[in-house]
C-alpha cells in the first residue's frame, strides 16, 4: 500500500473544549490520515497559554499567540506584554490570530484596529509572521497589512503570513501575495456553493497555499455538520489538486513545504 501523503494542519483550535473527551484520539486519527504536525492558533491570552501546553506534550504541535479580534475588547498593554512573554516559547512560530472581525458585533472596528496594530507591530519586532483573521473586513485588512509589510525585517519579507481560511475577492488575494502573504483554504473550498472561491483558489501559485481545517469549525465534505478534525484535511487537497490539473500528492508536498517556509517548522526527515 503506498504511504499517504504528509500534510500540515497549519490552522485547527485543538486546544478548545470540543476535543476534552478524545484529543488524544484526534491527534492519533489525524497521523493516521498522514496529518503529521498541526499549528494550533490562539485567540486570546487563555488559549495561548492553553495550546503552548499542548505543545508541551506534543512534539507535532506548534502554536501562535494572539488575541483575536473578537476577544479585543479588553484588550490592553499588559495584554500585549503577555503575548510578547509568550512568544518566546519554542514552540511559537507566528502571531495570531489576529485581524479585524466586522461581523459579529462584539467590538466596536476602533478597538480591533488598536489591538491589530499593536500585535502586528510585536511580530515584526519578534520576526514572527502573523495569521490573519478576515471576515467582512478586506478592504481594511488588506490596507492596514500593506502598510504594515514595509516595515518588515528582511527575515519576514516573503513570509509576512497568512490570510486564514481565505474567503476574499481575487484581487485582495493578489495584494496579499504582493506583499508576501500566503493564503490557507480550509473546508469552504469542499462546498457545493463554492464556486467562486474555487475560482480564486485556481488563481493561487502552489507555493503560496496553504491547507487547514479551522477545528473544530467550517467541516468539509463529506463530514459538513460534524466536528471538523485535522484528520479531515485530505479532503481539503484533494478538492483542490484537480483545480490545478495535479495530484493530491503534489497539492501535499507544496502545502507541506510552504508551512515549513513560512513557520521556519523543520522538515521531516
Amino acid at each position: 500500500m503506498a504511504e499517504k501523503p504528509m500534510l500540515i494542519d497549519t490552522h485547527c483550535h485543538l486546544n478548545l473544549k470540543q476535543y476534552d473527551k478524545d484529543r488524544e484520539q484526534v491527534i492519533k486519527s489525524a497521523e493516521k490520515a498522514g496529518v503529521t504536525r498541526i499549528l494550533i492558533p490562539s485567540v486570546d491570552v487563555g488559549t495561548s497559554e492553553s495550546a503552548l501546553a499542548l505543545a508541551d506534550a506534543y512534539n507535532n504541535i506548534t502554536v501562535g499567540v494572539g488575541v483575536h479580534p473578537n476577544s479585543t475588547g479588553d484588550f490592553t498593554d499588559d495584554t500585549l506584554q503577555t503575548i510578547a512573554d509568550l512568544s518566546y516559547n519554542k514552540q511559537v512560530v507566528s502571531i495570531g490570530e489576529i485581524g479585524l472581525d466586522y461581523h459579529w458585533d462584539t467590538v466596536t472596528p476602533e478597538k480591533q484596529k488598536v489591538a491589530f496594530e499593536k500585535q502586528l507591530t510585536l511580530a515584526a519586532e519578534r520576526e514572527l509572521p502573523v495569521i490573519i483573521h478576515n471576515r467582512e473586513a478586506s478592504d481594511d485588512v488588506i490596507a492596514i497589512l500593506e502598510s504594515w509589510a514595509t516595515t518588515l525585517p528582511d527575515s519576514l519579507k516573503g513570509r509576512a503570513g497568512v490570510l486564514h481560511s481565505f474567503s476574499a475577492p481575487l484581487e485582495i488575494a493578489e495584494r496579499a501575495l504582493a506583499i508576501g502573504f500566503y493564503l490557507g483554504f480550509s473546508g469552504p473550498i469542499t462546498y457545493k456553493n463554492a464556486d467562486s472561491l474555487r475560482r480564486v483558489a485556481v488563481q493561487i501559485p502552489l507555493d503560496r497555499i496553504l491547507v487547514e481545517t479551522d477545528g473544530p469549525y467550517l467541516t468539509p465534505e463529506p463530514h459538513r455538520g460534524k466536528r471538523n478534525s485535522p484528520a479531515y484535511i485530505p479532503f481539503i487537497a484533494d478538492r483542490l489538486a484537480p483545480l490545478h490539473h495535479t495530484t493530491i500528492e503534489e497539492i501535499a508536498q507544496h502545502t507541506t513545504a510552504n508551512a515549513e517556509r513560512l513557520f521556519k517548522i523543520p522538515a521531516l526527515n
